[in-house]
């Protein structure tokens, strides 16, 4: 089984209700939560004006190797509304499921960067991250130092 970091988001709908009817597919798909932070309400951010998020991140463990954990996350925010093909980059979306970390892999294809590209830039994602592994170093960087470079005021615990 491999160690996985989710990140989870929402900001169409029922954003409490994808949240929570993600976790639960994603344990049907054969990911066990192990640990779970809170969930927060984050500003938006992106090209286009959109409500605020949910976020949370969890720990997990699974079977499924990266690209097969990849597929299983796309089917899960498609089953909750999401259409990649007519959205707009970074603008809203009932669910976004994103693989932080996987086993301490290092990962760069076409589809699929390990760890995440931009979750050392993203205080939605670290401040999160921090509650459930406050030692985690990514890059050679500890997760609580990188967080504390970046504005966090609009991110509230519910």
């Amino acid at each position: 089984m491999a160690e996985v970091f989710i990140a989870l988001g929402s900001n169409l709908g029922d954003r409490n209700y994808h949240i929570g009817r993600a976790r639960l597919a994603m344990q049907r798909m054969g990911i066990r939560v192990t640990a779970s932070s809170s969930i927060y309400e984050t500003e938006p951010w992106g090209p286009v004006k959109q409500d605020r998020y949910l976020n949370q991140v969890i720990r997990g463990s699974t079977k499924l190797p990266p690209h097969a954990l990849l597929l299983a996350l796309r089917r899960i925010e498609k089953s909750l509304g999401r259409d990649r093909s007519r959205e707009t980059r970074f603008g809203p979306r009932t669910a976004d499921l994103d693989i932080l970390l996987y086993e301490g892999i290092n990962l760069r294809t076409r589809v699929l960067q390990i760890p995440h590209p931009r979750m050392m830039q993203r205080a939605f994602v670290l401040v999160p991250l921090a509650k459930i592994a406050p030692g985690l170093i990514v890059h050679g960087m500890p997760v609580r130092r990188a967080l504390q470079r970046l504005d966090s005021s609009g991110i509230a615990k519910l």
